[in-house]
């Protein structure tokens, strides 16, 4: 790994200042190659804009827009108070039953997760009708903030049935909600989902590392066991640079 400064010599040396092809376009591939090469690797913080325009003696504009090109395509994100620092690119999730966490070590990234709530809590009529419950009743309640390689991707929040009340702390710092659930004999076969957007209310946008007011990927998602009851009803955002879903479409 580059030390310092080096690294900006190590990967611009042979930028073509005369040639038809822009500068900002001849940084942003080679920073874009660096970082899927592994000379810059996850977490590796680049030296400001104005450090590396002026070692490469081209105006700050032309990195700002090599770097906003980078972090367009979710290698490169701008944290508030940190930096410009690498991550490996937007997590594309295919529309289907499966957990974030599952998703993240599917593609190698390593998720964390910081429990924000966890609570037994009573539910509202919209909940409760999710959920097959009366109003009132006392379900767990769980925020979750779901990092990759340390990075904030998703706020989820989740509520579930009062007999997985036992579920702890821990085990949700160490495992996915939906290997909880398998682990205690749940088998999930259907989910009613709706994907959309809006923009960040609330503290979204502080925890997801973002501007204020930002937009954010959102999932609506009740989950059914096989026997047709609801499991968990859960509502998520995600940040869209870092994060897409995939859907195969086939016509009849």
């Amino acid at each position: 790994m580059a030390h310092d400064t080096t690294w900006i010599d190590e990967t611009f040396v042979d930028l073509d200042r005369t040639g038809p092809v822009p500068l900002y376009h001849q940084v942003s591939t080679r920073l874009e190659a660096a970082i899927r090469n592994g000379r810059l690797p996850m977490g590796f913080k680049l030296t400001n804009e104005i450090a590396i325009a002026e070692q490469l003696g081209v105006s700050r504009p032309t990195i700002r827009r090599a770097i906003q090109e980078l972090v367009d395509k979710g290698l490169l994100v701008r944290r508030r108070g940190i930096g410009t620092q690498v991550v490996q690119g937007q997590v594309t999730r295919e529309v289907e039953l499966t957990s974030l966490y599952e998703d993240l070590r599917a593609a190698h990234l390593e998720p964390s997760t910081l429990v924000l709530t966890r609570e037994m809590r009573p539910v509202d009529a919209d909940i409760a009708a999710a959920l097959g419950l009366n109003v009132g009743t006392e379900v767990l309640f769980l925020r979750r903030a779901r990092m990759s390689e340390g990075v904030p991707v998703a706020l989820l929040e989740n509520h579930l049935p009062p007999q997985f009340g036992a579920i702890t702390t821990e085990q949700l710092e160490n495992n996915g909600l939906y290997q909880l659930l398998r682990a205690r004999g749940v088998v999930i076969r259907v989910a009613r989902q709706r994907i959309g957007a809006r923009r960040a209310r609330g503290d979204e946008a502080e925890l997801l590392h973002m501007d204020a007011g930002g937009p954010v990927l959102t999932v609506d998602r009740v989950a059914f066991d096989a026997s047709g009851k609801a499991i968990e009803q859960g509502h998520h955002c995600y940040r869209p640079d870092l994060y897409s879903f995939e859907t195969t479409l086939v016509a009849k």
